[in-house]
This record gives C-alpha cells, structure tokens and sequence, in this order.
C-alpha cells in the first residue's frame, strides 16, 4: 500500500498545507499514520477517492508533452508514454496532448488548446514531466492560470535548477531559436535570388 506526504495531498487535491492540517484537527481527513518525525502520511486510494469525486463533474486530467523540433520525435513519446503510465494507475480517463515547437513559442497548436481548456474550467489535473515543457519563459502564467481555474498541477520531475544551470539553459534556448530564425531568414533571400537569377 502506497502512502503520500501532506505536500504531496495539497498539490493532488488542490489546498493549502494548513488546511490538511486544519482538516486533521478537525477530523474530516486524518492521515493514516505519522512517521517517528511526527510527519503525516495519507494512503494514497483515499487520496484518489477524494480526487475522483471532484473530477466528476466530467472536467478532464490531461497529460502535455513537447519536444522542439520532429528530430526529437523520440524523446517526445518517451515523454508521452512516461504520462500515460502515471496516469493510467490513478484516473479511467485521460487525454495527452501533444505538442512541436520551441520553449519560445507562445502559438503552438497544443499549448492554445490547453490553455483554453483550462480557462473554460475543464481540465482537472495537468500533468508534466517537467516545468518548462510548457514554456521556456513564462510557465508560470500558465500555472497562475491553473491555481485560478482549479487545475491541479503535477510535475514528475520536479528538479530545482541551480541558478547557473537555469542561466545557461536560458541562454542556449535563446541561441538555439535565434540562430534557427536567421538561418530561416538567410535561407529565404537565397531561395529568392536563386529564383530571380533562374527567371533571367
């Protein structure tokens, strides 16, 4: 039998630290056992049990994958696949979007889908193998979005970078799509006095 944390329940079921704790006190949700540290632990099919009657009102758990570009179609199924076992063992029914595009891009088809989703109250829990699979710069609107919407957020990799990691992320991610643009640009006038020169 698995069992969880008291940070782990406020992230499942969407409240504060203090009101599991204020719960406890009050006997509408004790844990199962504390630990020799004193700390809670919650029985996780209990924890599924509640999850499951807020999620009947039909909203939906949804599972986003990315990956920057069709060379990595690979790590993109990784990711997927890797979403689709978590959820399997806790929900009947899910759905994972998935979706192509830099960390950069604020238009991909997938992101405006679930954005919208989450806007219109019908998303439940989102599900991420990391934090800036949604965005590079800037998930954090989304999960203000999430927070304001009641959508829960999970994040199976939840690795805290370093300062230094985070910077140097930041800045190959900004090379990585610049560099891709002007190549783009580069490509494009050259195509275009190819034609010229071929229409002489």
């Amino acid at each position: 039998m698995d069992y969880v944390s008291i940070g782990e329940v406020s992230i499942m079921i969407g409240v504060s630290i203090s009101t599991l704790r204020r719960w406890d006190l009050k006997g509408s949700l004790e844990p199962s056992y504390r630990t020799f540290g004193n700390y809670r632990r919650y029985n996780i099919d209990l924890i599924m049990k509640i999850i499951n009657k807020k999620t009947s009102d039909n909203r939906r758990v949804i599972g986003y994958s990315r990956v920057s570009s069709h060379d990595q179609k690979k790590d993109l199924i990784t990711q997927s696949k890797r979403i689709e076992l978590y959820l399997s063992d806790k929900y009947d029914n899910f759905e994972i979007i998935e979706d192509l595009g830099n960390g950069l891009n604020y238009k991909k088809r997938g992101l405006k889908k679930l954005i919208k989703l989450i806007i219109d109250r019908e998303v439940s829990v989102l599900v991420l193998t990391h934090k800036d699979r949604l965005l590079r710069f800037g998930s954090e609107i989304i999960f203000e979005l999430c927070e304001r919407f009641g959508t829960n957020v999970m994040i199976l990799d939840d690795k805290k970078e370093t300062f230094t990691e985070s910077l140097c992320n930041d800045v190959i991610t900004l090379m990585t799509v610049f560099s891709a643009r002007l190549y783009g640009s580069r490509s494009h006038k050259n195509k275009k006095k190819v034609q010229s020169y071929d229409n002489k």
